[in-house]
């Protein structure tokens, strides 16, 4: 589907942006679960767009506790979870078995299929997690699980690569290796922390053959509490003129050497992440 554009700003003539409030997420209370699709996904159906590039799922979910999604079967698919806050525990048919915390990084290419439960084994406190799905560009796989561990830290006021494409990561083995977990599929995600008053920027790289620019997306962590209605908390504006709150996003299209500036303009920290896509 196409999306209304934005004017460019100024300050980046080239880079166009489109909004996705977080208030028009699609958005589900199951009681246990409470969570938010940015794309189509389960019983929503109203997204503006089916996904972005190799991106099909972003979805922000909060699990009570001792509850959790009980065994079941992935294929064909690269998915991560990226730990906000509270213990998220994974099972799976490839024998791994761990419990994420605030930082943790839990990536599964499944490949030609596993199964897998995620579970938090808290009594007292939710865990709050963005699950994430891409396409792989290799069917057939023989599946694979990583993790990787981020301190906040390490994503002050700076990008922090997560995941990158298999080609550009540093694997040393399948669990904790160095560098970004590695994925199939043309896709990069940059973690920040972004202070009052600082920023980061980001570049866009080459557009693939036969397109002229490149996707990106920008995803503002709703960190500060479950809130279905207009977006609250840490703000960022986002090359000098689009405003994000907690849980709004926009979609970016920027050619090579373009930027996409994301500034704090407000005054808690902001959690942010930044998609690269084919």
């Amino acid at each position: 589907m196409s999306v209304p554009i934005l004017a460019p700003s100024p300050r980046y003539p080239n880079v166009r942006l489109v909004p996705r409030l977080s208030q028009e997420r699609g958005n589900a209370d199951h009681g246990w679960l409470k969570t938010f699709h940015t794309f189509n996904f389960a019983d929503y159906y109203s997204s503006p767009v089916n996904s972005w590039g190799v991106l099909t799922v972003l979805n922000e979910d909060r699990v009570e506790p001792s509850k959790g999604f009980g065994r079941h079967g992935h294929r064909e698919m690269e998915i991560f979870s990226y730990v906000v806050s509270g213990e998220l525990e994974h099972k799976d048919s490839m024998g791994n078995r761990e419990v994420l915390k605030r930082g943790d990084l839990q990536m599964t290419s499944a490949g030609t299929g596993i199964t897998h439960a995620e579970y938090n084994g808290s009594v007292q406190k939710e865990v709050h997690f963005l699950q994430i799905w891409a396409k792989p560009n290799v069917a057939r796989l023989t599946p694979k699980y990583y993790t990787r561990h981020y301190t906040d830290e390490e994503k002050k006021d700076k990008l922090v690569r997560i995941v990158a494409p298999l080609s550009v990561s540093e694997v040393t083995d399948t669990r904790e290796g160095k560098g970004p977990a590695p994925i199939h599929s043309p896709i990069s995600v940059y973690a920040t922390i972004i202070s009052p008053s600082a920023n980061v920027l980001y570049s866009f790289p080459a557009a693939a053959l036969n397109q002229i620019m490149r996707k990106s997306y920008v995803h503002v962590i709703q960190t500060s509490g479950y809130n279905t209605g207009a977006a609250k908390g840490a703000r960022v504006k986002i090359n000098g003129g689009l405003e994000l709150a907690e849980g709004d996003g926009a979609f970016a299209l920027g050619k090579e050497g373009d930027k996409l500036e994301v500034e704090n303009v407000g005054d808690a920290p902001a959690e942010v992440l930044v998609f690269d896509v084919e």
